[in-house]
């Protein structure tokens, strides 16, 4: 089977193709490289004006002229490589709206991506309109716009958020759900606004590649090492404020038993190396399930504060605080908990080794593929 891999986040889409081409099937994967993380792509599409000067002359064209040139230049990119494009039997693209401009815009190239090839499916893996909609309803307990109606941060901080809410993305989400087989979530914060909606396949979770990934049990000596990678696009909506509120407390109060490592933007292949010594990884606090980047901590035997609510710990049957810890929205709360890792460093190996095993069990790559054919085949 052919496959087209359409946009990534992380290497959410990388590791699903090496799963698919372990059972023989011919994937790429085509984007841009996901900002400052460079991740790994087949095809890269590339964003030309995207230096500090050249943005503000895309503004400056854009406001005299109408004219999107970095629409203008992903249109003739995508366009030109249509021979590398077509004749797939599945496309999956990775979000409802993956470029950062006009939907109208996007919405020919879904097009010409639809009408290129044969079966369309919709991965529900960042921000899109179900996710959004639920979350300004306040339908979650606390969500990615929780800072938002803290009057947390600025305006531009949550306009790429509240655009899946606006009149042209809304009409995209309808044109996209009519054309689609079907869309599949990758995680709970995804998977539980899509319940309900008639072409829901329902959840895969994230696919990790363990093999790229060396497990290391923890060897605690003297302090506790904390790592605290910041997004710095992000800081406000993953709440690595309120994180940064904890490491001011627990630093205060066991000035002696830690050692905090913060990181800034740092590009994939350096930040996966960067919590090596590290024994907790702080990664986001809005989130009632792990990301990408926390599973590969967890992978790596990490005991990582991140999503790990409720409806998580049920719809997975296992018991709190026994392979992530749930970064709640409450700087004490997180300086409290961190407080007994370090207290408590038997948790720390403990938290260890079964979070290496809850990968291994429920996002390996190749079982997260064969769950993905199932899906598609069933669809055909």
């Amino acid at each position: 089977m052919k496959v087209l891999l359409f946009g990534e986040y992380n290497r959410a889409q990388w590791n699903i193709k090496q799963g698919l081409k372990s059972f023989g099937h011919d994937a790429i994967l085509v984007s841009t490289r996901d900002g400052f993380k460079k991740v790994d792509v087949d095809i890269e599409i590339r964003d030309p004006y995207n230096s500090y000067f050249l943005k503000k002359l895309r503004i400056i064209i854009k406001k005299f002229s109408g004219i999107d040139i970095t629409a203008v230049s992903i249109k003739r990119q995508i366009k030109s490589k249509k021979h590398l494009l077509s004749n797939h039997d599945v496309v999956q693209f990775i979000n409802e709206a993956i470029f950062d401009f006009e939907r109208k815009d996007q919405r020919i190239i879904f097009n010409w991506l639809s009408d290129w090839n044969k079966n369309v499916f919709l991965l529900s893996a960042g921000l899109d309109y179900p996710s959004v909609n639920y979350a300004f309803d306040k339908k979650f307990r606390y969500s990615i716009l929780t800072p938002y109606f803290e009057n947390k941060g600025t305006k531009k901080d949550f306009s790429p958020a509240l655009s899946y809410l606006t009149e042209s993305h809304i009409d995209l989400h309808k044109h996209i759900f009519n054309t689609i087989k079907g869309v599949v979530s990758n995680d709970l914060d995804y998977h539980i606004p899509l319940i309900g909606y008639k072409k829901y396949l329902g959840m895969i979770p994230h696919a990790i590649d363990l093999s790229q990934l060396e497990y290391s049990l923890p060897i605690i000596e003297n302090k506790i090492v904390i790592f605290h990678g910041i997004n710095t696009l992000n800081y406000i909506k993953k709440g690595n404020d309120i994180f940064d509120d904890a490491l001011k407390l627990l630093a205060k109060k066991l000035p002696n038993k830690v050692e905090i490592l913060i990181t800034r933007d740092l590009p994939y292949k350096d930040y996966i190396k960067s919590f090596d010594k590290a024994h907790i990884l702080l990664d986001q606090v809005y989130a009632y399930d792990q990301g990408y980047n926390a599973l590969e901590a967890m992978a790596k035997g990490k005991v990582v504060f991140t999503g790990a609510e409720k409806e998580w710990l049920d719809y997975y049957n296992i018991e709190e605080d026994t392979i992530a810890i749930n970064a709640l929205p409450d700087a004490e709360a997180i300086a409290k908990k961190l407080e007994w890792l370090i207290l408590n460093p038997e948790k720390i190996i403990e938290i260890s080794v079964n979070a290496r095993q809850f990968v291994e069990t429920h996002h390996d790559h190749i079982k997260c593929a064969q769950q993905y054919l199932d899906k598609w085949q069933v669809q055909h």
